[in-house]
């Protein structure tokens, strides 16, 4: 006999229920007669378990050695392993004999499991956390499944643990993911309890660069402490103090919190750990793919000279100026890869600057609206950009600052312009919208 049902893992994976009776028949006599079959569970074995340790399927299952368990019992432990979304497919054979009964699970792991995040349990470190949920919930490793209800276990085994340390909270949590993506992680969140921070600090970081990162730090005070907005602050406002100092490998740790005062209200100060590394200095550069523009041209736009602290900072900022010149003839997409060779003994790098061109655009239709059509043909009549020719993504704002005045518009305008770019035809269409200030 077979038995199936949809699980609730992403894809609806069919989870496969099967069964084997096979139980032990006695003769006694001559009427050899069935001896008495026994239901209680003497053996439980699991099968294909990889990650998982055979002693948490079978906690998890609910099923007990020495209590009596009949068919309707395995079907039910069977759906609730597959519940979990851990298990892309289960199965279950099972003997009854006069002595009890020996079941076999057989299962196959759901290997596509997310990283989770506690973000902001500042009564525990992230190893507690973890130890003690899985002491609550056995097919608790760390990660979770896409889909299922293994994410609300260990939601309803936080909440349970913040009841007995006496915390006035609940537990949240979200699957996260780039915007448009798929999802990549858990976030679990306290909500309903206000956690503020009070000071920041940067254990690993040098003297001349603590009192840049705390200033840079000191928006926070005062701030909900959340790791997950936290993160965010790290990329774009601590590490380019390190990137500017040449320090081209430093890293930031997680952020750890330490209870100041607790109550309604709980205060925490916060340390970001940092590992600067090794300090470099520019060796020099190489340009490699440029056709449009020779070195020559390209090498005015970047500030660092060999020997100087490698400021990734600033080669950020002038590669953009580089992109930008681009633009001035129609090549849109253009970029620059940086691609630095490190050499740690001599604390020096190497940068090799990889030009991507890409198609270049022409101008396509201009589009006005907003003013009356004097006015639209006059700006027409001046635009020098003419159909077909390339286009210049700076020429608009140069146009209205400097190349165009209008003084019989009876009143003044802003201009919100919108670029299309059409890739068939490599054109761009220009929309420009006068609103009345």
């Amino acid at each position: 006999m077979m038995l199936m049902y949809n699980s609730p893992v992403r894809g609806r994976a069919l989870l496969v229920l099967s069964f084997v009776v096979l139980p032990c028949i006695f003769a006694q006599g001559q009427h050899r007669a069935k001896a008495q079959l026994s239901y209680k569970l003497i053996s439980i074995r699991v099968k294909g378990v990889n990650h998982l340790r055979e002693d948490q399927v079978v906690v998890a299952s609910g099923l007990k050695l020495g209590e009596v368990a009949e068919e309707a019992d395995f079907k039910q432990a069977l759906e609730k392993l597959g519940d979990t979304g851990l298990f892309t497919n289960l199965s279950y054979a099972y003997r009854y004999s006069t002595e009890g009964c020996n079941l076999d699970l057989q299962v196959s792991e759901n290997d596509k499991l997310l990283p989770i995040l506690f973000d902001n349990f500042v009564w525990f470190s992230d190893q507690e956390l973890t130890n003690l949920l899985r002491a609550r919930v056995p097919l608790f490793d760390g990660r979770l499944p896409e889909a299922g209800n293994l994410a609300d276990q260990i939601s309803e085994a936080l909440n349970a643990l913040l009841t007995e340390r006496k915390i006035s909270a609940k537990i949240d949590y979200l699957r996260a993911g780039p915007v448009n993506g798929p999802i990549d992680s858990y976030i679990f969140q306290i909500k309903f309890h206000p956690i503020v921070i009070r000071n920041v600090s940067f254990p690993g970081a040098g003297p001349a660069e603590i009192p840049v990162l705390e200033a840079a730090a000191k928006p926070l005070s005062g701030q909900a402490y959340e790791r997950n907005k936290i993160r965010p602050q790290e990329k774009f406002n601590f590490l380019p103090v390190y990137r500017e100092r040449g320090f081209l490998q430093a890293e930031f740790d997680e952020a750890q919190s330490a209870v100041v005062s607790d109550g309604p209200r709980t205060v925490v100060d916060v340390s970001l750990p940092v590992h600067p590394g090794i300090q470099y200095k520019l060796k020099g550069m190489a340009w490699t793919g440029n056709t449009v523009f020779p070195a020559d041209k390209l090498q005015p736009l970047l500030h660092l000279k060999p020997g100087e602290l490698a400021n990734a900072v600033q080669l950020d900022q002038d590669l953009d100026a580089v992109a930008k010149l681009y633009g001035t003839k129609g090549y849109l997409g253009a970029r620059v890869a940086p691609v630095p060779t490190l050499d740690d003994t001599q604390a020096t790098v190497a940068y090799g600057l990889n030009v991507v061109e890409g198609d270049q655009y022409r101008m396509g239709d201009l589009l006005i609206d907003g003013i009356d059509q004097p006015a639209i043909k006059r700006i027409l009549n001046e635009w020098q950009i003419k159909k077909g020719d390339p286009y210049d993504n700076t020429y608009f704002t140069r146009f209205f600052q400097f190349l165009y005045r209008d003084t019989t518009l009876s009143r003044s305008y802003n201009i919100a312009h919108k670029e299309t770019l059409n890739p068939q035809d490599k054109t761009v269409t220009l929309a420009l919208h006068f609103v009345p200030k």
